[in-house]
């Protein structure tokens, strides 16, 4: 018996129960992981409301760090012993142990703790793809990235700066702008006091920016579109304010021909190939120090409703965890 998250209705943080769960041995090409952190991530409020539906009962959570108790036949990625992590579905991280497809499992270098894994994969190898590979970003390029405070946002700043892209960033509050400028952030809007679209047109001299980073959604939408120049991009990869609602495309003429796109890291990382690469991208960033994965906040599994009520409410800054 293992002890889990497992929801039987969507809703608030309140559908969240601790119970017990049978786990058997892993099956054909499975791992069995024994979790020493757990990854918490906006999308798993996304699974817990219904936004993004899945049958019932079910588990939630897709990151994990910890250490392979147990391989099923065929399996060749790991081994028993190995520490190891992940990010990507199946969902059902907020467990003590859990069985995994052993493809999806990435050895850990030696120098990376098991807190900084499960803190930085989901968000780390979001970071890579959006950076790397969304958008053909190179030195010289000004990208606007919204919630540039939260765990993303944090990994985006100093990746950004590595990258010798120049990134302005939102944030909530004072405390927050503050905490993104020491992360590498050229400029920093505080949405709270500023009209973001009119500060950067004044930031950028009126051209507009390369790209827009948009985990928003619906309150952060049009003034994004407002923030490109011609044949810039807009990225929206969440939705916190609520869903984009439905926009005509002559929006995106009318701005200048603007590309737009809804990337998930599945797409991106949807083989061993791909994931490998990406997870080889973060491993080095963060194992030279060039980029630092703060783990800012640390939650019981068993006070997993607190966690997502403070995440929820943007009380959140940095990564946060979960200890099984």
């Amino acid at each position: 018996m293992t002890k889990a998250i497992r929801i039987n209705r969507f809703g608030g943080p309140e559908v969240m129960e601790l119970v017990d769960v049978e786990l058997g041995p892993p099956s054909p090409g499975e791992a069995q992981v024994r979790h020493e952190a757990i990854g918490l991530n906006f999308i798993d409020v996304y699974h817990r409301t219904g936004l993004y539906p899945q049958p019932l009962p079910a588990g939630l959570g897709m990151e994990g760090a910890g250490v392979v108790e147990a391989v099923g036949e065929g399996v060749t990625e790991v081994q028993v012993g190995d520490r190891v992590a992940y990010a990507g579905r199946p969902i059902g991280s907020y467990a003590q142990a859990r069985n995994m497809p052993a493809s999806q499992l990435l050895v850990l270098p030696e120098k990376l703790g098991f807190d900084t894994a499960a803190a930085m994969m989901l968000q780390g190898l979001t970071v890579q793809y959006l950076l790397h590979r969304t958008v053909a970003l190179k030195a010289g390029d000004t990208i606007l990235f919204h919630a540039a405070a939260g765990g993303v946002g944090l990994i985006a700043c100093q990746w950004a700066r590595v990258m010798g892209v120049t990134l302005i960033g939102t944030v909530g509050s004072e405390e927050k702008a503050a905490l993104a400028t020491e992360h590498g952030a050229h400029h920093v809007i505080n949405y709270n006091k500023e009209n973001f679209t009119e500060r950067v047109k004044e930031i950028t001299g009126g051209k507009g920016v390369t790209a827009v980073y948009d985990s928003i959604g619906k309150d952060t939408f049009i003034g994004s579109l407002d923030c490109l120049r011609p044949l810039g991009t807009m990225v929206s990869f969440g939705n916190a304010s609520g869903p984009v609602p439905p926009f005509s495309l002559t929006e995106l003429a009318n701005r200048g021909s603007l590309f737009i796109t809804r990337p998930s890291m599945m797409a991106y990382l949807s083989n061993r190939e791909e994931l490998e690469a990406a997870a080889k991208s973060l491993f080095g960033v963060v194992g030279s120090g060039e980029v630092k994965v703060e783990v800012r906040q640390r939650y019981a599994l068993a006070d997993v409703a607190q966690a997502h009520t403070e995440l929820e409410a943007r009380k959140t800054t940095g990564s946060s965890i979960l200890l099984p």
